[in-house]
């Protein structure tokens, strides 16, 4: 268990993230379609897995909208933006922001993820949802970056994750 804050209140964390170098846990999530997208679906990409709460607040849609402007110069590399928002809503902020180049999952049905990859808020008001951290794998699964974002409220280190790509 480990804990971030939220104003600079403590949350616990429940789970640990995955171990740089280790393989990344098998997801299945849910796509904006409703179908079922597994780490499988992505076999032979790099990944950048965007973990956020809602895209409904102003720090996690401007980590959306970051990564979507990075994924486009990012050969063999694939955004996957996180979240326990319903696809229907990640669908319309996409189309509403002209977001076309990450791909959005919803925890929906893919409560494991959240502990299974170490970002699951057990309490304050955010509790259920994911914290704030960014997971990059290499094009095997393999690890290779890690940030669990100590405060809520800010955005991740986009340079280092960009750079774990590299």
């Amino acid at each position: 268990m480990s804990s971030v804050t939220l104003k600079g209140n403590p949350v616990r964390v429940g789970g640990q993230l995955p171990a740089v170098g280790s393989k990344a846990p098998a997801f299945t999530l849910v796509g904006t379609d409703l179908s079922d997208r597994s780490l499988t679906d992505f076999a032979g990409k790099r990944k950048l897995l965007n973990i956020f709460p809602s895209v409904d607040t102003g720090v996690c849609a401007a980590s959306v909208r970051h990564f979507n402007q990075d994924a486009a110069k990012l050969a063999d590399t694939v955004v996957l933006c996180i979240s326990a928002d319903l696809p229907f809503a990640q669908a319309r902020f996409c189309g509403a922001e002209g977001i076309d180049n990450v791909v959005m999952l919803s925890t929906l049905r893919g409560g494991a993820f959240l502990r299974d990859y170490g970002v699951a808020l057990e309490d304050g008001p955010l509790a259920g949802l994911a914290a704030r951290a960014v997971v990059v794998l290499d094009a095997d699964d393999t690890v290779r970056y890690v940030q669990l974002v100590p405060e809520i409220t800010q955005e991740p280190d986009y340079a280092a994750a960009l750079a774990a790509l590299g």
